[in-house]
């Protein structure tokens, strides 16, 4: 959460920005004021889709479909504005951590807090299905917990009942894996039922800390829910008269939300139906969000805004829904996936195609464009191409694009292209990732004193040129990593601390974010980066303020903050590379840990010691060779 000084705050319509709470890859969603003084969650698209009529028209439905719901149980929207040059939506803020961060955070719930859950939930789906709305994404991190109960939110993929077009293509399904009814999972039409269904499974999460169908893989899970029988083993008997009807598979047979009312019966009344645990995290997100309101300075504060606030963000109405394609899998056989929602500490298969993050990872950019010569890599992610003395050309995989300096370019080889430039010397050049809409493929011209500027004086021509050519080669899949630089090539950082380590270092579940195709961020109270790339050996580069240790039975070099602060990063070569560059550079593992800003326990000693404990994890999740 980073809280925006008075010189960064601005306006979306009239509800003031306060602070931003999360980005995803289609927008970020802000803490913002409401002209009448009320706190709401402010969803604001990123510039780059400004000019893509296809998702303007996908959000204009998004903010619809919202509009057709209210209730006591859902989060209302409070405003939008579909016609902006940058889109956004308000809704109805809710201080409390989803259901997933609050397992995560205090195990699974008593008996008698799944019940009041389930009351809630029911009566959310009743007010979502009474609009002629089926939900179809009602999961764990949908589901928020307030003070006086649950909340429902994310009804961007929601589609009406009688409805004839459907939003996604026939053999895929929107909807998350473990959560999903069989006639979901096997791309077959919905009926209301079918959140019943998803209703059943959450509970037995919320009740057990697990889905029932859990498999090791996507497809497993998937494969479980069609055709497997859930695990019930660890239910509470007193919650098995609501949970086993709701998981019946024949949708004919799952009861209403009114049935499901007489068979929750009668609740004690009570101001707070969760754990101790999560009612803590609940008052500490409502006294921060009201010192956000009040203008205090949270880097003052005992706690600034933890996790509940991450969690209120509706991450999946950032454009983060999983959408999962579908086969008819017989016994044994595994379910196609094309793309998935990720798990905090991702687990399963990641999304595929041509342009996706692991196909990039297997590419030399300096192959990718054929009519430019190189002189071979020094990173994974970066080549520069000497064009001429007066011209050089350099290519990037998965760089971070700066959309608030960039101008709409169309499309180049089927991608959103952006242009910077020229300007200064330079032309930049990047065609966005369907599956990193923060990132692309991105191509600098740059050129220097008197010589021509590319070709014909035309930098950002020559840029989208080489743009093209680095797409389809990528396309192609040409330019395959030499034997020499593969040991880290294709590794994907993300997936190398196992959810119970980070758990260890962290003391909870850390947030992922894959910023780049070799860095990863994982965020829980402080922050640490798992970074791999082709870079000087540390062992021929160390500095005076670089000590050598061992980790898990290697020589790694430490590094301390030299300014005193709570950070430290350690570092290693996991492997050489061959041929001329063998004697200086090599294959790197940069693990790094920072404590949080307003964190006054975390020294540089200790987050030497927390970094130490990741390297020792990435060692652990590293391919052995």
């Amino acid at each position: 959460m980073k809280v925006l000084g008075e010189g960064d705050r601005e306006y979306a319509g009239r509800y003031r920005l306060l602070a931003m709470l999360g980005e995803g890859g289609m927008g970020r969603v802000y803490l913002a004021m409401a002209p009448d003084g009320r706190p709401a969650a402010l969803k604001r698209i990123h510039p780059a889709f400004s000019h893509d009529q296809g998702f303007r028209e996908r959000f204009r439905r998004e903010v619809a479909t919202s509009r057709q719901v209210s209730g006591a149980f859902t989060a209302a929207v409070m405003d939008a504005d579909t016609e902006a040059e940058q889109q956004w939506l308000a809704s109805v803020y809710v201080a409390g951590p989803s259901l997933q961060d609050a397992i995560d955070t205090a195990g699974p719930l008593p008996p008698m807090a799944v019940r009041h859950l389930a009351a809630g939930l029911v009566s959310a789906l009743a007010d979502i299905h009474r609009a002629g709305l089926v939900h179809r994404d009602l999961k764990p991190s949908n589901v928020l917990l307030a003070s006086d109960g649950p909340r429902v939110i994310d009804f961007g993929i929601a589609r009406a009942v009688e409805g004839s077009s459907e939003l996604t293509s026939t053999g895929s399904v929107v909807g998350s894996a473990g959560f999903t009814s069989p006639e979901q999972a096997e791309g077959r039409s919905l009926t209301t039922a079918s959140d019943i269904f998803s209703l059943g499974t959450l509970l037995v999460m919320a009740a057990t800390g697990k889905s029932p169908y859990a498999g090791n893989t996507t497809p497993q899970t998937l494969y479980n829910v069609v055709h497997g029988e859930p695990d019930l083993s660890k239910v509470p008997p007193e919650l098995m008269s609501i949970i086993g009807p709701c998981l019946a598979r024949d949708p004919a047979q799952r009861p209403t939300p009114d049935q499901l009312r007489g068979l929750i019966g009668s609740l004690p009344p009570t101001n707070n139906p969760w754990p101790e645990r999560v009612q803590q995290e609940i008052r500490r997100c409502e006294d921060d969000v009201d010192a956000v309101l009040a203008g205090s300075d949270l880097r003052k504060s005992r706690s600034g805004l933890v996790v509940a606030l991450a969690s209120l963000i509706m991450v999946a109405a950032l454009g983060v829904t999983a959408l999962i394609g579908v086969t008819h899998p017989e016994a044994g056989t595994a379910t196609t996936v094309a793309a998935q929602e990720p798990d905090p500490i991702p687990t399963t298969e990641a999304p595929t195609g041509p342009l996706a993050p692991t196909s990039l990872r297997k590419l030399d950019p300096c192959k990718l464009i054929p009519s430019l010569n190189s002189d071979g890599s020094t990173e994974y992610d970066e080549c520069r191409f000497d064009v001429s003395e007066n011209m050089s050309v350099t290519l990037e995989l998965g760089s971070r694009i700066t959309s608030s300096s960039n101008s709409s370019g169309g499309e180049t080889a089927g991608l959103t292209t952006l242009v910077n430039g020229p300007d200064e010397g330079r032309c930049a050049v990047a065609g966005v990732l369907p599956q990193m809409p923060t990132n692309g493929i991105e191509v600098s011209v740059s050129w220097y004193g008197d010589g021509k500027p590319g070709k014909d004086h035309k930098p950002c021509e020559a840029g989208r040129e080489y743009l093209g050519e680095a797409v389809k080669a990528a396309r192609k899949g040409d330019g395959t990593w030499a034997e020499q630089y593969r040991t880290l090539a294709e590794v994907d950082p993300c997936l190398l601390i196992s959810r119970q380590r980070a758990q260890d270092v962290f003391g909870q579940t850390p947030s992922v974010e894959s910023d780049y195709l070799r860095e990863c961020t994982y965020s829980g109270g402080g922050e640490a980066v798992v970074a791999l790339d082709i870079s000087g050996n540390p062992e021929e580069s160390s500095s005076e303020s670089t000590e050598k240790i061992e980790v898990g039975g290697k020589d790694v070099y430490q590094r301390p903050s030299s300014t005193g602060s709570a950070s430290c990063s350690v570092e290693w070569p996991e492997a050489p590379v061959s041929g001329e560059d063998s004697d200086y550079y090599a294959q790197v593992v940069e693990v790094s840990y920072r404590g949080r800003y307003d964190d006054q326990d975390t020294t540089a000693d200790l987050a030497c010691e927390r970094a130490r404990k990741l390297a020792d994890a990435v060692m652990e999740g590293l391919p052995t060779s």
